[in-house]
């Protein structure tokens, strides 16, 4: 039979206990950095005014992206603001590529589009609902949404 002093019996309970503590604390690290990748935010709330990441390299003057070498990418543009009714036809939106929606609009000219977009019309608020926007920006944005049909 073996004896083992309780002082060292006592010593090696809580070396034990120690370890497992280590693991633990390691397991609930683990676990707080899954819940908080959770509990990230999917967006962010954008106050009228602001920059807020929408806005593209905008050239300091107010022409046409064509004007401004090209600098401004119509088609993110796009793709942030203005695709989920023009993709969708919501509220009545002409929808990118069908020429059947675009061609009276087209006749009336680029520069009444562009008017359109800019200062709102029927239900499409101004600048799609982003002031943040450039006149430029804003230009690039619906050359890209008539590109298909011209």
């Amino acid at each position: 039979m073996v004896r083992v002093k309780s002082s060292k019996l006592i010593i090696g309970c809580l070396a034990t206990l120690g370890l497992s503590a280590d693991v633990a604390v390691a397991q609930n690290d683990m676990e707080r950095a899954a819940i908080a990748k959770r509990l990230e935010p999917v967006g962010e709330l954008c106050v009228q005014g602001e920059d807020c990441g929408t806005a593209m390299a905008a050239s300091s003057g107010s022409g046409s992206a064509s004007s401004s070498g090209g600098s401004i990418d119509g088609a993110a543009i796009y793709n942030n603001v203005c695709m989920a009714c023009h993709e969708t036809g919501a509220a009545g939106a002409p929808v990118r590529g069908n020429a059947e929606q675009w061609s009276a609009r087209l006749e009336k000219g680029t520069d009444m589009l562009y008017n359109h977009a800019l200062n709102g019309f029927n239900a499409m608020p101004a600048k799609g609902g982003n002031p943040s926007l450039s006149d430029a920006e804003v230009k690039a944005a619906v050359d890209h949404l008539i590109a298909p049909v011209k």
